[in-house]
């Protein structure tokens, strides 16, 4: 049975959590910007792990989901230590980080934080440097002069709710930049990516690839998949993924 709860940061911030109990590794599924571990791909991973007995943990960074803090005094630093408290404190042994659009770049982070204990990530259309290289870079001169002297600038989302993008977003995302430079992670890395991706160019999922130290990397194109990937063949896919840098057969 998953057990769920609440972990106090130390500073009025309470991050949610829900976890399986199981045989290791632990897999970790780590949500994108704005979302939460209630969607179909944490739900579904969730299922398969129960179904094998294998242990899991699913999390809410801070101004996510049902955790506690605002959403606009995030950053990629303070969710990945978010992630990082949570792991520390309700896990031991080895790990397989799961981490769908900027989860896939707080894997990567993690990763490299706890190389000893990962024994495998799974980037779902990962987005490492997607503040700079999409926000940023997607922004018109008077938008970027709005976000440095406002401070923010808000900005309509096709999966709900308008977002806030903070000057500490970006000048955050900055200090965590991988891209262009050799990534020190050389576990199996699997990168599921859709072709009609309209948030990260697919094309991106190769570039990270090839920054990876390991060579134990699989790049997977999904040709008429969107950035969710959430259909049923899409949960199957990833399910499949998962299991197979489990050992796990029928996963």
């Amino acid at each position: 049975m998953e057990q769920s709860g609440v972990l106090e940061r130390g500073d009025g911030v309470g991050l949610a959590w829900a976890r399986l109990e199981g045989r290791g590794p632990t897999v970790v599924f780590l949500p994108g910007f704005n979302s939460d571990m209630a969607g179909v791909k944490a739900t579904g991973l969730r299922d398969a792990c129960a179904a094998a007995g294998r242990a899991m943990l699913r999390l809410d960074y801070s101004g996510h989901g049902v955790s506690g803090g605002a959403f606009a005094d995030g950053s990629i630093g303070r969710w990945m230590e978010d992630a990082l408290l949570v792991i520390d404190r309700l896990t031991e042994g080895k790990l397989l980080l799961v981490g769908s659009s900027m989860g896939g770049w707080i894997a990567l982070l993690i990763a490299l934080r706890r190389r000893e204990r990962i024994v495998g990530i799974v980037g779902i259309a990962a987005a490492p440097d997607f503040t700079e290289c999409l926000m940023w870079a997607g922004m018109s001169e008077a938008q970027r002069e709005e976000v440095m002297t406002k401070g923010f600038r808000t900005i309509p989302s096709q999966y709900g709710d308008p977002y806030v993008i903070t000057r500490g977003l970006i000048e955050d995302g900055r200090r965590h930049l991988l891209l262009g430079a050799p990534i020190e992670i050389t576990c199996p890395v699997r990168l599921l990516q859709g072709q009609r991706d309209d948030d990260v160019p697919w094309r991106q999922s190769l570039e990270l690839a090839e920054c990876l130290r390991s060579e134990d990397v699989e790049v997977v194109l999904v040709k008429d998949g969107d950035h969710r990937l959430s259909r049923e063949s899409d949960i199957a896919l990833l399910r499949r993924s998962v299991g197979a840098l489990l050992g796990e057969d029928g996963f």
